[in-house]
């Protein structure tokens, strides 16, 4: 997920964002019905600032949405909780643009998307991926001393649910909210390995998201592995460089093979320091307004490259991958990337929640737009997982031992 912050929500209506107005109902609207809907209608219309009937170019009829409400009042088998029914009429909104990426978060789930980006929480301590065409939850990696290793949670696993959460049912943003809690508290965690269903009991701890993770190879050729690109990954990545030097590093590789995306800003950055001079990606509006990110001449890391992607490379790694191949400056090693290829934006509302909204295509430094196409490697080559349930050996890694073959061809 590519997101960059805007900073505020403009209650002037300038800039195109809503206004902010009081209205009543209006006329022509049921006495009777009136009288089923009590604090529904008052809470569902925000004090009038949803409901305009000139909402842009949307007609909305408030007598329909009453008559509905009084139905759902009267004849609904079950309680309802107004404040639910009022969320459902915002996401209602950003999921009739059919599109997967924009979303309204409640106050409660924006909280948890921050979380996401500065990297700490209370949880089990998995990175988790979800496969938009089947639904299915998976697990990405395992942070070592986290209590989803120690209750021998593994990556490729299979999370069927979260307590009463249905990992296959929500958004993977929403899903985690179950999976994570306070510190101290237990989650049931069902999950599927090689067809067979087990359940763990995992107690929830405090946990530091690392976005970089590194170590030195055979043969003096480092190896970073990005997971995401969040507001700690620059400065994790910049270690991980300084201390890989200082070991000797001379050929590096970049593993995104599990890398779901994060903030544009983030891999910009990250970029700047490995590339020479130029354009490192750009993005267009829908009125063509362009934005262009740029390294510069300061800074580039003069070593031979390899990167490893994935079908769960995406975003902002796929940005990251895009550009170094249109630099023709490494080696792409794995298999076609995710394919997305555009970026969203999070506008935080003046009640604590938000939206995120897909603002703009990306391309490419070539010009290329890779949504829904994704990226080839230079070399194909599909991952090989091993046949017992040892924990993994980053040296019987199939992909990451081609990539080492590579470099030391090249060093």
């Amino acid at each position: 997920m590519d997101e960059t912050q805007l900073h505020k929500y403009e209650e002037n209506g300038e800039n195109g964002q809503p206004v902010k107005k009081k209205r009543s109902f209006g006329r022509g609207v049921w006495t009777g019905v009136l009288c089923t809907l009590g604090t529904v209608i008052a809470l569902l219309f925000f004090g009038g600032s949803l409901w305009n009937k000139s909402f842009g170019s949307i007609d909305v009829d408030e007598t329909k949405l009453a008559y509905i409400l009084s139905l759902i009042d009267y004849y609904f088998y079950d309680d309802t909780d107004d404040e639910q029914l009022e969320e459902g009429v915002y996401k209602g909104i950003l999921e009739a643009l059919d599109d997967p990426y924009s979303v309204y978060y409640t106050p409660e789930e924006y909280e948890e998307l921050m979380i996401d980006t500065t990297g700490n929480y209370a949880g089990i301590g998995a990175v988790l991926t979800k496969d938009l065409s089947t639904g299915e939850v998976s697990v990405v990696s395992v942070y070592d001393g986290s209590p989803a290793q120690q209750a021998g949670l593994q990556t490729g696993d299979v999370i069927i649910s979260a307590g009463d959460a249905i990992a296959e049912e929500e958004d993977l943003d929403i899903f985690v909210r179950s999976v994570r809690g306070e510190e101290g508290t237990t989650v049931s965690i069902v999950y599927q390995r090689n067809g067979e269903e087990k359940t763990a009991e995992l107690v929830r701890s405090q946990v530091s998201v690392p976005s970089v993770t590194y170590r030195m190879l055979s043969g003096d050729i480092g190896y970073i592995e990005i997971a995401d690109f969040s507001q700690n990954t620059k400065e994790q990545f910049d270690e991980a460089v300084a201390e890989l030097n200082a070991q000797g590093m001379k050929a590096v590789v970049f593993d995104l093979r599990y890398n779901g995306g994060g903030l544009v800003d983030s891999v910009t950055e990250i970029l700047d320091e490995i590339l020479p001079e130029g354009t490192t990606v750009y993005m267009e509006d829908k009125r063509g307004e362009r934005t262009t990110y740029r390294s510069d001449a300061e800074h580039a890391m003069e070593l031979p490259i390899a990167v490893l992607t994935s079908g769960n490379t995406a975003s902002a790694a796929e940005i990251f991958a895009g550009a170094i191949r249109d630099f023709d400056y490494g080696t792409l090693i794995g298999t076609r990337t995710f394919g997305k290829g555009i970026v969203q934006s999070t506008i935080p509302l003046s009640d604590g929640s938000a939206i995120k909204l897909t603002m703009a295509t990306y391309y490419t430094p070539s010009g290329e737009c890779i949504h829904e196409k994704g990226i080839e490697p230079d070399i194909t080559l599909e991952y090989e997982a091993p046949q017992d349930e040892e924990p993994y050996d980053i040296m019987r890694d199939n992909q990451v031992l081609k990539a080492v073959e590579v470099l030391q061809q090249q060093m």
